[in-house]
């Protein structure tokens, strides 16, 4: 079935980056949701006629093709209809889609990188079992967040699929105790409470994040590496703390201490840089670090960090893998680095269909389906930077 996704607030927060394809689909998404909210809402009745393509692209200044998809979108959607040599016009309520048996509301921080792999497999197994979905985005914007989610209570969801933010809040406990408290069923999505243990009541689907930077680690020290650096992407905000880079440095230290190759405060392994620090230099400043610590080896989070040190260690005539193995963490983009990267690749499609699929029993089945709490550890892709297709053609 169509998916059905809009934002209560359509703009960009200040400082989003965007790659220029995503911006766009967001263009004509963005403008397909202000119609439909404003078909809704009742700005345009039944029977109107809405504006000329040529109209809606003077005044909001999109091209006319995007003008135009935005039409299409909202046609395949039954909302509205086009009569040849009059213009389009709001359908009426019996041309609208048939609402499904379940419609589960989605609440993502954005639609890049990691997450357009998770909502593929949410809408896929949604759509396979005859239900809809509804999404919202808050921009990693915890001022937003409450909003996306009244916005798909109001749209009249069924079930939730929450993605919200827990890191950087003075009670976590009690902002999962708010989202539970919520008037339908709530399933959080690589999102959970692991410091209250068994005390931890949500119904969760998580990457194992300590586990595959645990699992990174013991592959490069399996490769004969005995000192293997963190190198890890700072955040200026406390709200907008990576709880996937959290984990990360945990399971790395949990891996650092069980092989006895820990190291002390005078000689650092683990370095960490904001965004715009990694950007400045081109990582040469982190290269920098990460040799003079003497580490062979680093486990680098993401890809796209992994990729600019390969770029700062040739440039001062060090080779990937020889003289350095990198294992990035994420697998976005770490085949298209110019040494294709050995990465960490949690199962972004598997999450949302084991998502959806947990929020689909508990719907079903209420009080008698059992509580889930599911945790999926990330497998190692090995390609060219970490050295082991060397080391197997030895």
């Amino acid at each position: 079935m169509p998916r059905k996704t809009s934002e209560p607030v359509p703009t960009e927060p200040a400082g989003a980056s965007i790659r220029d394809t995503a911006k766009a689909n967001l263009k004509f998404q963005n403008l397909s949701d202000d119609l439909r909210r404003g078909i809704l809402a009742g700005t345009w009745a039944v029977g109107t006629k809405l504006p000329t393509e040529q109209q809606l692209s003077l005044e909001t200044g999109l091209s006319l093709t995007t003008v135009r998809r935005a039409f299409e979108d909202l046609v395949s959607k039954g909302l509205v209809v086009r009569r040849q040599g009059a213009g389009s016009f709001v359908a009426a309520p019996q041309r609208l889609q048939k609402r499904s048996r379940f419609v589960i509301g989605v609440l993502l921080p954005d639609t890049q990188l990691y997450y357009p792999r998770v909502l593929q497999g949410i809408e896929e197994h949604l759509s396979a079992r005859g239900a809809s979905l509804q999404l919202s985005t808050y921009h990693y914007d915890f001022t937003r967040e409450n909003a996306s989610i009244q916005f798909l209570l109001d749209a009249g969801v069924d079930g939730l699929i929450l993605v919200p933010t827990l890191t950087g809040l003075d009670d976590p406990q009690q902002r999962v105790a708010e989202l539970m408290a919520l008037p339908v069923p709530v399933v959080l999505l690589e999102r959970s409470l692991d410091d209250l243990g068994p005390g931890d009541r949500t119904e969760h689907v998580c990457s194992d994040h300590q586990g595959g930077a645990y699992d990174a680690v013991m592959h490069l020290h399996r490769l004969g590496h005995r000192k293997i650096g963190l190198l890890t992407r700072a955040n200026l905000a406390a709200r907008s703390s990576n709880p996937t880079q959290a984990a990360v440095i945990a399971g790395y230290t949990s891996a650092i201490k069980a092989l006895g190759l820990e190291s002390d405060a005078k000689h650092p392994l683990a370095f960490s840089a904001t965004k715009p620090e990694w950007e400045v230099d081109q990582a040469e400043h982190m290269f920098e670090l990460l040799a003079g610590s003497g580490a062979t080896a680093a486990l680098v989070f993401g890809d796209r960090e992994a990729a600019l040190l390969e770029g700062a260690a040739a440039r001062q005539g060090i080779r990937v893998p020889q003289d350095l193995a990198l294992v990035s963490y994420d697998d976005e983009m770490a085949d298209l680095a110019q040494i294709p990267l050995t990465a960490v690749s949690p199962a972004k499609h598997r999450l949302g269909v084991m998502a959806a699929d947990v929020l689909l029993r508990r719907l079903t089945e209420g009080d008698a389906c059992p509580l889930y709490q599911i945790r999926l550890r990330p497998r190692i892709v090995v390609r060219d930077s970490c050295g082991a297709k060397l080391v197997k053609n030895l």
